[in-house]
């Protein structure tokens, strides 16, 4: 291997995203406004229960996810079977079907 090419490798780790940065939501250290009814509630009830006047989306998901998690479960598993649901349309889509050749949910198969 050349010098130059073990110089492209290197550049390329050192500006390759780790593992911990792909699995980091920025979106959940987000502090919460108060900005309607439902999130003055929200960011009240969790500061309350955290003991804390900011309130990140992070905290209100662990409040949510202990105190009501059959809201949470629900989201969870209507993403994942979107998520899904897509993975199988790109699936197709790779071995040259189009989405409308194949059935995607219960409605069209009928």
């Amino acid at each position: 291997m050349s010098n130059e090419s073990i110089q492209n490798l290197n550049e390329e780790l050192e500006n390759a995203q780790s593992e911990i940065d792909t699995h980091t939501n920025e979106l959940l250290a987000m502090a919460v406004g108060k900005d309607n009814p439902l999130k003055d509630m929200l960011v009240t009830y969790v500061g309350t229960k955290f003991d804390n006047e900011e309130v990140t989306v992070n905290m209100i998901a662990e409040a949510m996810a202990h105190e009501f998690p059959e809201f949470v479960y629900a989201f969870a598993e209507e993403n994942f079977l979107r998520g899904y649901q897509l993975g199988l349309d790109d699936a197709y889509k790779t071995i040259g079907r189009t989405e409308g050749e194949v059935p995607t949910n219960n409605a069209e198969k009928s």
